[in-house]
């Protein structure tokens, strides 16, 4: 099978220990060739459905590649390891909902293997890092074209763990949603699609302070919170100037209402 000249790599290990440099030392022994692209390693502890987000969120925008994402709260445990198949690459990970969202983003899930020849690891599997000892050699290995139908035995797509729906409502004048995800700006991304702010007024309360409806950072005035779709076309809330999540008091998985 053709291989891969990109590797993607979203974790939750941050950038202070040495768990992203032994994985990116993995993948480099096995797939010196391949081009690693770091998404984020700075996904919340154990944050599968934060992780899941930025993925799904990123990958439209990247070339074909192996999707290695590792947020895994369950290592060590039986949840699955798995390589998912796309119509535009492979994802690698654990199957705890983390790659679904992106294997839908890249046109959906056309066939999965369980990880489980155990020639494609380490030689010796630590219990508490497969991100190192199993994900990256397997993603190594399907970047040299390996077929992925080697990995295991077939996982049917259907049977793949999803993540629950995050919970979005609106009607005449107004939105309920979920906070999907914060960014670094202290943006709040809600789990509603752009599409939902044609229901809202020009003038808005959200969480209990006033807001308007906008479309950039700058249309509410310095200090003021305004409400737009972003770059993703999911309804957000910024400050201008400022952080919403500060002024919202808000955290991913919380649900925020807008009238």
């Amino acid at each position: 099978m053709p291989g891969y000249d990109y590797i993607s790599f979203t974790t939750d290990y941050g950038l202070s220990d040495g768990f992203v440099a032994a994985c990116h030392g993995t993948i480099a022994r096995t797939a010196p060739a391949a081009r690693v692209i770091d998404v984020t390693h700075l996904i919340a502890p154990g944050d599968v459905t934060r992780g899941a987000a930025v993925l799904a969120q990123t990958v439209p925008y990247l070339p074909d590649a192996v999707h290695l994402a590792v947020v895994d709260p369950g290592v060590g445990t039986p949840r699955r390891a798995v390589v998912v198949q796309t119509p535009r690459g492979l994802l690698v990970g654990p199957d705890n909902g983390l790659l679904i969202w992106a294997a839908q983003a890249l046109g959906g899930p056309s066939a999965a293997y369980e990880l489980a020849s155990e020639d494609w690891f380490a030689p010796n599997v630590s219990r508490t890092f497969h991100g190192r000892d199993v994900f990256s050699p397997v993603a190594a290995r399907l970047a040299r074209g390996a077929d992925p139908a080697d990995a295991g035995p077939p996982v049917a797509p259907d049977d793949l763990v999803v993540l629950p729906e995050p919970v979005v409502a609106w009607g005449d004048g107004w939105l309920e949603a979920e906070v999907l995800t914060v960014d670094r700006f202290g943006n709040v991304q809600l789990a509603a699609p752009g599409s939902a702010l044609e229901q809202l007024p020009d003038r808005l309360t959200v969480g209990g302070c006033r807001a308007i409806r906008g479309t950039t950072f700058t249309d509410a005035p310095s200090g003021g919170l305004v409400v737009f779709a972003d770059s993703a076309d999911r309804v957000a809330i910024a400050v201008n100037g400022g952080r919403a999540v500060v002024m919202l008091a808000v955290t991913p998985g919380d649900l925020l209402r807008i009238s």
